[in-house]
């Protein structure tokens, strides 16, 4: 990989028994192991919180992580492991966040992976000028899932010029998640969308942290610097705390911008 000695991934399920990721220390060491021998170095932990998680506390995952970390020393397993968290938005997030209950990615106090429910979208303006306000910025995880915008592909435009980031699935672009949800994640990789490329792992069996494949399909769409930029620069000035540059290149044609557009004005 030219420019990229190693992947950074933001979301992964690799705490072990708080969420519905990684349910023991084997589990984790095997998917550690295995993001290891695939080309990460660098892995958040974020287990969800908020929603159904509201007992995942950032303490709990704060220690679980540094436990994790002392855990893949021992095996031998080199790998970073960082606190984060999949933050489901809801009334009183940002309060959470700025006193350290709900925790940013790498625990950096500045940017916060985004989760809205799968089946639906509704308007994040206000939540992302909340963010602003105490100087985080907010990256939306799989948005290429979720329903409403599936519907509605055009409104991710619309979140990106209101400062929120855009965090895809590896997966989705390898079709795992379904052909709609495959055509997004190409749609917006050829548009421009795409800020991050993350495994969004939660066992060694099924979604697994690998990113390579990803990588690779990514330098056939868009070419080897943007495929870099998504999985290794960008993500490693998040772990940093350090702001990314957003660079918006020409989007080529694709046959099947047509079905979304479609899909867009039905809804």
């Amino acid at each position: 990989m030219n420019a990229c000695e190693a992947f950074v991934d933001i979301h992964c399920h690799l705490l072990p028994g708080i969420d519905d990721g990684s349910q023991s220390w084997e589990q984790s060491l095997e998917m550690a192991a295995m993001a290891q021998s695939d080309g990460t170095a660098t892995i958040v932990t974020t287990p969800h919180q908020l929603g159904n998680y509201g007992h995942n506390d950032g303490q709990l995952i704060r220690a679980k992580t540094l436990e994790l970390q002392q855990q893949l020393d021992q095996h031998e397993i080199g790998l970073r492991v960082l606190p984060g968290a999949d933050v489901r938005i809801e009334e009183g997030m940002v309060e959470k966040l700025c006193d350290g209950r709900v925790l940013t990615l790498a625990d950096r106090g500045r940017h916060v992976l985004l989760e809205l429910p799968h089946e639906l979208f509704f308007p994040m303006d206000d939540v992302l000028a909340r963010l602003r306000r105490v100087n985080m910025v907010g990256i939306l995880s799989h948005p290429e899932r979720n329903q409403g915008l599936l519907k509605q592909p055009r409104i991710v435009e619309s979140l990106i010029n209101h400062g929120c980031l855009m965090q895809v699935t590896c997966g989705s672009l390898m079709g795992i998640f379904g052909p709609a949800s495959q055509q997004m994640a190409e749609w917006m990789l050829q548009q421009g969308f795409v800020h991050f490329l993350a495994t969004d792992a939660h066992s060694p069996q099924s979604r697994r942290p690998l990113m390579r494949r990803a990588f690779e399909r990514t330098v056939q769409l868009v070419g080897e610097q943007i495929a870099v930029d998504l999985c290794c620069q960008n993500p490693a000035a998040v772990v940093e705390g350090q702001d990314i540059k957003i660079l918006r290149y020409k989007p080529k044609p694709r046959s099947f911008l047509s079905s979304l557009f479609k899909r867009d004005k039905a809804a």
